[in-house]
């Protein structure tokens, strides 16, 4: 039975560079592994028909036998010279191939410099504490290198000792035919070390849970949800490794009436119709003290003013917001009779056609009088 062209198989040219052939063999193998089609024969044949056509156009002397003399250069077929040395399918999948078939971690891991986990602790502020800014003291739980081992995690305080079952690699090959497939260690769990002589105090975890308690300095101008990152603050690393960091997540309360807008404050302020029509002082209330609101006459129902330098700080910058104030002109539900004869004498005075108009010139007449 003629056997397919190996570039044929792979689904590329012959001038296929080396890393087209990685690709299109992954990709074959990926769609027809064993284990991820369960009995299927076909898969199965076209996974070995795969496998072979790469191991020997992923080898330069091979492909160049292939070109030139065809299938008569690769001896008896899958069992010939050309497969002496496996296809290694770690080599070409890396970490993704090696979990999706039992890989696991690659070797020595254990033995690796780590870094420390990094942590988050949550802090709500109040509205003026978040323009302003204070200071804080928090404390928080993480995990310490254990003071009794050093962070060695056995009694002796000379560290694990290497796996005798991997020879400290953390993995463990088995050949399957033509190819070879890495499964982690399952006396040291992928490490390549085991704790033969567990310390006492962390039973072997190298750290231990300590609560600390330190000071946090929130800024002027910070928001809702604001990040501050305290470097090397956060758990001890395992094996000499670094800390890791400590985030403070910060939530902002809510203010009575003000609410926030960038670095902007605004507010609705009511005021009668007196008020707005002769115009008037009043005293508005800011977050730092009282402010004056000067209502010309003729202000209309909804008008904005803006008072420049009232608003929030602007964060680890110089200058701060405005605070932009709403007029909320308010109608009398209840009058006396002196009032009743009053607005009506000025009802009479100033007589209003009563004629609809669309949204548009609504708003230009608001423009014109604002």
């Amino acid at each position: 039975m003629s056997k397919a062209d190996y570039y044929e198989v792979l689904g590329v040219s012959r001038d296929a560079s080396e890393a087209d052939l990685k690709t299109a063999y992954r990709k074959l193998a990926m769609q027809f592994h064993p284990d991820r089609n369960p009995g299927d024969a076909v898969a199965e044949e076209r996974f070995k028909e795969a496998s072979e056509a790469y191991g020997v156009l992923s080898d330069a002397d091979k492909r160049a036998a292939y070109d030139r003399y065809g299938h008569a250069s690769t001896s008896s077929g899958f069992g010939g010279s050309p497969f002496a040395d496996a296809v290694d399918l770690g080599d070409i999948f890396g970490d993704l191939f090696g979990e999706m078939f039992g890989g696991g971690q690659r070797r020595g891991s254990g033995n690796r410099v780590q870094r420390g986990e990094d942590l988050r602790y949550d802090i709500t502020i109040e509205f003026e504490d978040a323009v302003f800014g204070k200071e804080t003291e928090i404390k928080v739980r993480r995990r310490e290198n254990c003071s009794a081992c050093h962070g060695a995690g056995t009694a002796s305080g000379r560290g694990p000792a290497v796996c005798a079952q991997c020879q400290g690699r953390g993995q463990l090959r088995y050949q399957q035919g033509f190819f070879s497939v890495a499964r982690a260690c399952g006396n040291c769990g992928g490490s390549g070390t085991v704790i033969t002589d567990p310390c006492t105090t962390c039973r072997g975890e190298t750290r231990v849970v300590r609560e600390f308690q330190m000071n946090v300095k929130v800024p002027a101008g910070v928001e809702d949800g604001t990040r501050i990152r305290y470097s090397g603050e956060g758990e001890s690393g395992r094996f000499g490794g670094p800390r890791g960091d400590l985030y403070v997540v910060l939530t902002v309360r809510p203010h009575d009436f003000f609410e926030r807008d960038g670095n902007d404050l605004h507010c609705v302020v009511p005021i009668s119709f007196p008020q707005a029509a002769l115009g008037a002082e009043i005293q508005i209330p800011s977050l730092d003290g009282e402010v004056t609101l000067k209502v010309p006459e003729g202000t209309q129902n909804g008008k904005q003013f803006r008072i420049r330098n009232e608003g929030v700080p602007h964060l680890n910058d110089r200058g701060r917001g405005d605070l932009v104030i709403e007029v909320l002109i308010q109608t009398p539900k209840k009058l006396s009779r002196t009032q009743r004869e009053l607005v009506r004498q000025l009802a009479d005075s100033m007589a209003v056609e009563n004629k609809p108009a669309s949204r548009n010139m609504i708003s230009k007449m608001k423009d014109l009088f604002s």
